[in-house]
C-alpha cells in the first residue's frame, strides 16, 4: 500500500511521519486489498489545545474510506483515526462478503 502524508500549516518531523506511516500500515491485517492512503497533518490556528487535525483517506477496490479526528497531538489522532479505520475496514469487508 503507497502512503501519501502531506503536513499543512507546519513540517512534520521524520519521527511524526515514521509514526503514522506504522500505524497505517497496520491496516492490511484487516484488509489486504488497500490501494493506497492520502494522510493530511494540520494545525489549526486557535486558542484550543485540540488543534491538530488527522485526516485519513484510505482508498479500496471500488470505494474509499475516510476519517477526520481532532485531537492535542497527531499521535493521538492517528490512534484514534486509525482504530476507526479498522471498524470501517471490518464493515466494508463484511459488505463484500456478503456480495
Amino acid at each position: 500500500m503507497k502512503v501519501n502524508i502531506q503536513s499543512v500549516n507546519f513540517s512534520a518531523d521524520k519521527k511524526l511521519i515514521d509514526f503514522v506511516e506504522k500505524r497505517i500500515e497496520k491496516l492490511t491485517q484487516y484488509y489486504d486489498k488497500l490501494i493506497q492512503s492520502d494522510i493530511y497533518l494540520k494545525v489549526e490556528n486557535t486558542s484550543s489545545p485540540e488543534n491538530k487535525i488527522f485526516e485519513a483517506t484510505v482508498n479500496v477496490p471500488g470505494d474509499s474510506l475516510r476519517v477526520k479526528k481532532q485531537c492535542k497531538s497527531f499521535e493521538e489522532g492517528a490512534d484514534v483515526a486509525v482504530s476507526s479505520l479498522e471498524r470501517q475496514l471490518k464493515k466494508y469487508k463484511e459488505k463484500q462478503r456478503s456480495k
